[in-house]
């Protein structure tokens, strides 16, 4: 294998690490939307015939529940990204 070919190899890997991220980023992104503004605006009606906490789900979801939500994307976003970051050989680990 000349140097050619390992050049692109290495492009080739980081084409396909990169796909996996963006992939990985979308998903998170379109389930974040979903939450926030589906169960937030969307479905509140619905969602205000169900208590939570005291309060109506929808208005629950429109104030925290996304923000919830969001917050656990990010430590879905890191465990999926280590997993990632392994399999293509660039963990810092």
């Amino acid at each position: 294998m000349n140097s050619e070919d390992k050049a692109d190899a290495g492009g080739d890997t980081a084409a396909l690490y990169w796909r996996e991220n963006v992939k990985l980023v979308c998903g998170l992104l379109a389930v974040w939307f979903a939450v926030s503004f589906g169960a937030g605006i969307l479905f509140v009606e619905t969602l205000n015939k169900i208590q939570f906490g005291g309060f109506k789900l929808g208005f629950w979801f429109a104030q925290q529940g996304s923000i919830f939500v969001f917050v656990i994307l990010i430590f879905i976003y890191a465990a999926r990204m280590r997993a990632i970051e392994k399999r293509f050989g660039v963990s810092d680990k």
